[in-house]
């Protein structure tokens, strides 16, 4: 009779799973190393595990809490003595902030009260000094508060206009933003001048012929003083006559092109009567003829 062969197509046991991770399976199986384990299992044979069991081992034991706990105390102790010495050192140190921060003001307000009474008599040597035209050169200064008939004109950015925008106007041409640029300002009061006003203030900020308008980041500043949109611009001079002139000058076109082509919003209006202040700083500059004979060379300009 003959024997039936094996079956040798028996697939072989599957792998388990996780097969490819015998490093970290033999990690979790022998959490402890096994020279640990050996050195543990003759500590319990032995007698030696746990707790000290002589005399001579329980006292050191002691010893050695107590002096842990010694050291504990002394550092507690320490610490509640010098607390109040540091207290006492904060509250010293802020006094002193408080005393050097009051010496501060008081110096502040002695400059504030100082650079007035210097404002002050520039106006009146401005006004004593300039001869019959005493009141126009006062005027001119921005020395002298001013009123009278003249133009509103006020100019804001485009509505949706991101106030975080980009850079300012290139001189080429015009930046694809909504947003007035410092040479925006300054070409709306130059045509202003150049239409005849006397006296110009923007956003109460009275201008001379020494004041500087200029941008920081997104900012326009007048005489290093930040203005916030919308910008009025109050002008002194004949109402009617002065808003005809800068509408029909290239500066009055050049608002108009941004208007049309930014939605930059602008308005201008005559008033029967304006209020300009003083300006807050004057800086005060005369010129003197050269000495005949002088041998400094000819630079056509005169001493400030």
């Amino acid at each position: 009779m003959s024997q039936q062969s094996p079956d040798r197509s028996t697939a072989p046991p599957p792998a388990r799973p996780d097969a490819s991770m015998s490093l970290l399976n033999n990690v979790m199986d022998h959490s402890l190393d096994d020279g640990y384990a050996e050195a543990s299992a003759r500590r319990r044979a032995d007698g030696s595990a746990g707790l000290p069991r002589t005399l001579k081992s329980k006292l050191g034991l002691a010893a050695g809490l107590v002096v842990a706990a010694l050291v504990v105390t002394l550092g507690a102790a320490e610490a509640r003595i010098s607390a109040p010495v540091v207290a006492k050192e904060r509250e010293e140190l802020i006094d002193r902030i408080d005393a050097e921060t009051e010496a501060a003001d008081t110096l502040e307000s002695d400059v504030d009260s100082l650079r007035r009474d210097v404002s002050e008599r520039q106006r009146k040597a401005l006004e004593r000094h300039g001869g019959d035209q005493g009141q126009l050169v006062a005027l001119l200064a921005g020395a002298t508060p001013v009123e009278g008939p003249g133009v509103k004109l006020v100019v804001d950015d485009a509505k949706d206009t991101d106030q975080g925008g980009g850079g300012p106007r290139e001189s080429t041409g015009f930046a694809d933003t909504g947003r007035v640029r410092d040479r925006d300002m300054q070409r709306v009061v130059n045509g202003l001048w150049e239409s005849g006003a006397e006296a110009i203030a923007i956003n109460g900020q009275r201008l001379t012929a020494l004041s500087a308008i200029r941008a920081a980041g997104d900012a326009i500043l007048v005489d290093n003083r930040p203005l916030v949109p919308p910008y009025t611009v109050l002008a002194v001079g004949d109402g009617r006559k002065l808003a005809t002139a800068f509408q029909d000058s290239a500066d009055g076109q050049y608002l108009q092109a941004l208007k049309e082509s930014f939605d930059i919003r602008t308005s201008i209006s005559d008033q029967a009567e304006v209020r300009l202040p003083a300006a807050p700083s004057l800086i005060v500059r005369t010129a003197e003829p050269k000495a005949a004979g002088s041998g400094a060379a000819d630079t056509g300009k005169g001493t400030s």
